[in-house]
Parts: structure tokens; sequence; C-alpha cells
């Protein structure tokens, strides 16, 4: 049996607490345990009951999502925490990074990814929604330099994670069923993949991610 996880969900917008709080209590080990409209009031509810994971929203009237999760975090409880928002803007998740999120979703994805996301941040994981990735690994290159990050510019985020997952000796029957893609699909990206690197094989594609230390740029989880 799965480990119950607490939750405390912090929006400016009842109805987005409400169908955010509707999707999370759809799994059995999911619980949440307080709300708050405000993030002094996230502050005050995080102290009062001790939340594994805290979904806050970016931008709340008063005291910003950012500047409570700094707070929350700081406070030495714990309590891990996701950042919800609307906006797809770099500064923003920086600034989320920075103050010491362990996720980051945007409002507009499925409520499998949310779901996802809070397995992911409770278990001492982090997550960042698909749709930041690119901006995060150029944001990487352009602080670091790095030419081994250079090389894999012309990949899509979901191309570098499969390609990492060929990398460790994966088939596309094993990557497709830990990404819930069919097997055909992840024939298309290895495909892709080979195309864009300018390499024949899976097996130069495998030396190539290594040579150029993809495993140090991106997680790659067990299977």
């Amino acid at each position: 049996m799965s480990k119950t996880v607490n939750i405390l969900i912090a929006d400016d917008h009842a109805l987005v607490r409400r169908g955010v709080k509707t999707l999370l209590e759809t799994q059995d080990h999911f619980r949440v345990v307080a709300e708050a409209k405000t993030g002094d009031e996230a502050i005050a509810k995080a102290k009062e009951y001790h939340p594994d994971v805290a979904i806050l929203d970016i931008r709340m009237s008063g005291m910003s999502g950012i500047d409570a999760c700094r707070q929350i975090v700081n406070s030495g409880g714990g309590c891990k925490v996701i950042m919800l928002t609307a906006y797809a803007e770099d500064d923003l998740l920086f600034a989320a990074i920075q103050a010491g999120a362990a996720g980051y979703v945007l409002k507009l994805v499925g409520g499998d990814e949310l779901i996802h996301a809070v397995e992911r941040v409770s278990s001492g994981e982090g997550f960042l929604d698909s749709a930041m990735t690119g901006s995060v690994f150029k944001a990487v290159i352009k602080a670091t330099g790095s030419q081994h990050a250079a090389m894999f510019l012309t990949l899509t985020p979901r191309e570098m994670g499969i390609l990492a997952l060929v990398s460790t000796g994966m088939t596309n029957r094993q990557i497709g069923s830990k990404l819930h893609l069919g097997e055909g699909t992840i024939r298309n990206y290895v495909s892709s993949v080979l195309a864009k690197l300018a390499v024949v094989n899976r097996a130069e594609a495998a030396a190539f991610a290594v040579q150029h230390k993809l495993s140090e740029m991106i997680a790659i989880e067990p299977l």
C-alpha cells in the first residue's frame, strides 16, 4: 500500500482549488489536508498541518507563491513545494527553483502530469513540466558554456530522454512501456534522433550520449 501523502493547496481562485482537490483525491493515498487562498495563509497552514507537499499558485493576491515557497521550504518542516501556474515564463521558473521549489507544473497540462508530479516530489525527486525542459536546458548551456550540452541542441526534450534510455541499453519495447508510448512511436523517435545526430545505429547513438555526458544533464529513472 502506498504511503499517504498529505497535501496543501494554495490558489486565490476557489474553482481552481476545488478542481485540483477533486483531481488529487482520485488517488487513494493522496489526502488534501488544507487549502489557502493567499501566500500568507499558505505559510500558516503549512505550519499548522505539516503537509508533505504544498501546491502553490505562483501569482496570488498579496504575497506571491514564490515568496511563500521560500518561507515554507526554509521553515525546516520538510514540506516539498510544487509551483502550479498558467505561465510558461522562464523568469518565473528560475525564481521558483531559486526559492526551493521541487516541482513546476503548468495549469494547462493533463491531470496525470500533476498526479505524477506529486508522486515524484513526495518521494524526494524533482519534477519539471515537459513544456519547460527546453528552457532549463538552454539556460544551463548559457550558464556553463558546455560544449557537451550544445551537442544535443537539435533534440527535443522528449528525444533527449529517449536517447538517455537508449544509452542504458533499453529496447524500444522497454522504453515504450516506461514512457507509456507505443513501440512504433518510440521507433520513430529513435529514427529522428539518429538522423539529427548523424549516426547510423543505436550503438553509435548510445556511444555519442555517453561521450557527451548526457546522463549528467538529465536524470534517468530506473526501469
